[in-house]
């Protein structure tokens, strides 16, 4: 009997951690081979980081030894191969995955502990290796894989892919893990593979052929039902563009929405949606959302700046459709959110802060993230003519997983990003994280939105122009901002000199925040000392640009704004204040400002006791969903 051990290391994300899905999905199909199923034993895989020294020990009489690689576990796998080797020299160690370089060069010399490379989706590869190593170990013709002595075509992409027995449905996925008290399982879930779009900060594209290909809706409604069955909270969709498939979409959301009402799980389906979103896509959100399993409707951008766009490869939807859409997404009460990268070819400090400008000022996007340009292995960005061209730079950094824990982690794992190239500096990169930072906490989160619409409304004061002068007062007043501020820029210079980008505070719970979602929990811990905080600015603002708003306004205007957000300090059910100003029909409608003493009431959306549970519903599990701050149309 062949003994056959598999790795697919992942972290923990408070109580909960990912399937091995992708050796699932592998170990499903050979086992549907009768010879390899007779002839192979596949023992449990190797999820859990701090087990690594356990697993090492399991293989010392191991034949085959099965890695899949990604940027958040490839020097964990690196370790374990090499050990694996040193201690069991006849085992045939095969990587696969995104993170194995298609460009092999000398990866045998750097990685001669590895055998055998696998491009490309692995089920008919493996299988072919598996045979071969049954019989001869020849593995010459086999298409798909590289080794020390040659690199073969690639071998064509699965046309049905319902050839593959599901992981799930197959019960496999149980079989290849242990059942540990405490822990929680998340799904993997793909509906179908490829993607159209040649991103080149991307390899998704690239890396499936871009040709999109279906699972049979038949097999993919009773892994709804499995899902449910066996209590799965949480469903990672891993389609590049689900909703492209409007109808079939439609039944797949209604079909998730039917067994979370009638059984409980699951509880969360996170999701990509179709790159260029239209208002087709709002029936499938609906039924998610009436199931509570709507996180929000991504409308992803990376960028706003038409140069950029055509250095990618990208091409967004126009900003006046955007507008519009947006405006039909809040018209229905879907929350939506964007995503920009920061720090793509093409794109200036001056571009990027006009891009924030146009984003908080004629769209209504909900939520806004804003990432580091990740440098891939097998991207187009990552070829070297490419980023000659453009005069790419880039460091070797510690990777960061948001709302990762911060126990059973193990080695370090790293990433490539980008901090430099022919059209802007590290300063200027460095800048726009500090003004991604102002938009995202302050705005976007909700610390100063108000205050800056009334500023934009009266004053026609630009969004960025607002926060051009906090930026001042940061530096120039001590305040709860000031200690905010600095605290980031310290976090900035950390982050672009290679020393990561992890997040800890203990009084916010143990994991790593993102660190506009930690700014805004220092915030809003102290309602009193945060609305004396924000007066205070105005009254800086105020002189700075020789403004006279009747203070009465200010003040109203202060406790309006603070009123709107999730304070973990105010955690009545009901939220009633009473203010001497519409402020209501002034934002909501735009409409003059008019002294009229206002009771406004709302449901309080975060109730929770226990600190970190309040943490994670407002801001982590709450950011897409817009927990952290209450629309003002809903008063």
């Amino acid at each position: 009997m062949i003994k056959v051990n598999s790795s697919q290391f992942n972290y923990q994300y408070g109580d909960q951690i990912h399937f091995p899905y992708s050796i699932g999905s592998l170990i499903s199909y050979l086992n549907s081979n009768y010879e390899i199923h007779n002839d192979c034993k596949f023992e449990r895989t190797f999820v859990f980081r701090d087990k690594i020294n356990e697993y090492i020990t399991l293989c010392k009489d191991t034949n085959i030894l099965l890695c899949s690689c990604y940027v958040w576990n490839w020097e964990i796998t690196v370790y374990l191969a090499r050990e694996v080797k040193k201690l069991n020299p006849n085992c045939t160690v095969i990587f696969g995955g995104p993170q194995v370089p298609l460009v092999t060069n000398d990866f045998f010399k750097e990685f001669p502990y590895v055998d055998i490379l696998v491009h490309g989706e692995g089920e008919l590869i493996l299988k072919n290796i598996l045979t071969a190593y049954m019989n001869d170990k020849d593995y010459s013709q086999i298409r798909g894989i590289a080794t020390k002595e040659f690199t073969n075509p690639p071998e064509a992409r699965i046309d049905d892919l319902d050839i593959i027995p599901s992981p799930y449905l197959t019960n496999t996925i149980w079989n290849l893990v242990e059942k540990i008290n405490g822990v929680k399982w998340i799904a993997s879930w793909e509906t179908n593979r490829g993607c159209p779009y040649l991103c080149t900060f991307c390899d998704w594209g690239s890396a499936t052929a871009t040709k999109m290909r279906n699972w049979a809706e038949d097999r993919l409604f009773k892994e709804i039902e499995w899902f449910a069955d066996n209590k799965i909270p949480y469903i990672d969709c891993c389609d590049a563009n689900f909703g492209i498939y409007q109808d079939r979409d439609k039944r797949i959301a209604t079909k998730l929405k039917e067994e979370t009402l009638k059984k409980g799980y699951p509880q969360t389906f996170r999701q990509s949606w179709a790159k260029n979103s239209s208002e087709k896509i709002i029936p499938i959100a609906k039924e998610l959302q009436q199931a509570g399993l709507l996180t929000g409707v991504g409308i992803a951008l990376e960028t706003l700046d038409e140069e950029t766009l055509k250095i990618i490869k990208r091409k967004n939807i126009d900003f006046d459709t955007l507008s519009e859409l947006t405006d039909s997404f809040d018209s229905v009460n879907l929350p939506t959110y964007t995503e920009i990268i920061r720090g793509l070819p093409g794109e200036s400090l001056q571009s990027f802060k006009d891009g924030l400008e146009i984003l908080v000022s004629d769209t209504k996007i909900d939520s806004i993230y804003i990432y580091n340009c990740s440098v891939l292995p097998n991207a187009p960005l990552n070829e070297y003519g490419y980023r000659k061209k453009y005069e790419i730079e880039m460091i070797r950094s510690p990777i960061f997983l948001a709302h990762s824990s911060i126990h059973r982690r193990g080695i370090d794992e790293y990433e490539y990003i980008v901090t430099s190239s022919n059209s802007f500096t590290l300063e200027d990169l460095k800048e726009m994280f500090l003004f991604s930072w102002l938009i995202i906490t302050f705005h976007n989160l909700g610390i100063f939105e108000y205050i800056s619409k009334y500023y934009h409304q009266e004053k026609k004061l630009s969004f960025l122009g607002f926060y051009e002068i906090f930026l001042n007062f940061c530096r120039n007043k001590k305040s709860i901002f000031s200690d905010e501020y600095d605290l980031v820029n310290k976090y900035i210079d950390d982050g672009y000199s290679g020393k990561g980008w992890d997040y800890y505070d203990s009084d916010l719970g143990e994991i790593y925040w993102p660190i506009e979602e930690a700014t805004w929990l220092h915030l809003i811990s102290n309602t009193k000392k945060l609305t004396s905080s924000i007066r205070s600015f105005m009254n800086y603002l105020e002189n700075n640009f020789g403004y006279a708003t009747d203070s009465n306004i200010l003040d109203d205007l202060s406790k309006f704004q603070v009123f709107l957000l999730s304070t973990k300090d105010i955690k009545y059910i009901t939220k009633t204040q009473t203010f001497f100003f519409d402020w209501k029909n002034y934002f909501v409608n735009e409409k003059k400002l008019k002294q009229d003493k206002k009771v406004y009431t709302y449901s309080n959306m975060v109730v929770e006791r226990n600190d970190f549970d309040w943490n994670k519903k407002a801001i982590w599990y709450g950011r897409r969903s817009q927990k952290f701050k209450f629309n003002p149309k809903n008063l």
